[in-house]
């Protein structure tokens, strides 16, 4: 059985490899799954966790479509992938995880709300996710760090600046929260490390794995 996943940035190609021994390719761009489908006869699954959104042209939805009429069973969570998976859910592609439900049911729309910057020839992540900062934010609120009114706040902030250069501490540093607040709440966010384009990737994985047992 022949699996590609496309990742590296959600989840490193090291930690993917640990949980599923497959190929993995660099975050998909338009034209990436053409160029396989003309190369390769071998492929049953296509995981597609990372995908390029402004640096180059997005995967084109008829790539996927392409694959899905030939029988290839097509996975998608945590970022590009949880963006196509909810616009092509219907014609047969399998969205995974907490992105793709909020994609599929409205709480985000925008693929401007997982985008992130990257450093092209190392997959590092350089800016943080809207998404990321949303779930990141709410937890604190449940947790008394912060109110809804200043979550709102926050989440309007992350939203009205350019995805590259967003970041937690940036953010934060906008908002009108006074000094010892913010470094409460910069603090609980270093010490709670929750990165849900992380885990929805896992879940990805953790899929595709089951698929082949």
């Amino acid at each position: 059985m022949s699996i590609l996943i496309f990742t590296g940035l959600s989840l490193s190609f090291e930690e993917a490899k640990n949980m599923l021994d497959v190929e993995y390719l660099p975050p998909v761009k338009r034209g990436d799954i053409y160029n396989l489908l003309e190369k390769r006869d071998d492929i049953e699954i296509i995981g597609i966790i990372d995908g390029v959104f402004h640096q180059s042209p997005a995967v084109a939805h008829k790539e996927i479509l392409e694959a899905l009429k030939r029988g290839i069973t097509v996975v998608g969570g945590s970022s590009m992938g949880a963006l196509r998976a909810c616009e092509l859910y219907p014609f047969g592609m399998i969205g995974i995880g907490n992105i793709f439900e909020d994609y599929k049911n409205g709480v985000i729309e925008s693929d401007d709300d997982v985008a992130v910057s990257l450093n092209p020839e190392t997959y590092e992540q350089m800016s943080e996710s809207w998404i990321n900062m949303k779930y990141n934010f709410e937890f604190a609120v449940e947790d008394n760090i912060i109110t809804q009114e200043d979550c709102d706040e926050l989440l309007q902030i992350s939203k009205d600046t350019y995805y590259p250069k967003r970041s937690f501490s940036y953010v934060i540093k906008k908002s009108s929260l006074n000094y010892d607040k913010k470094i409460e709440l910069n603090e609980y966010i270093d010490s709670k490390q929750f990165d849900i384009k992380k885990q929805d990737a896992k879940k990805v994985i953790e899929y595709i794995k089951n698929l082949t047992e």
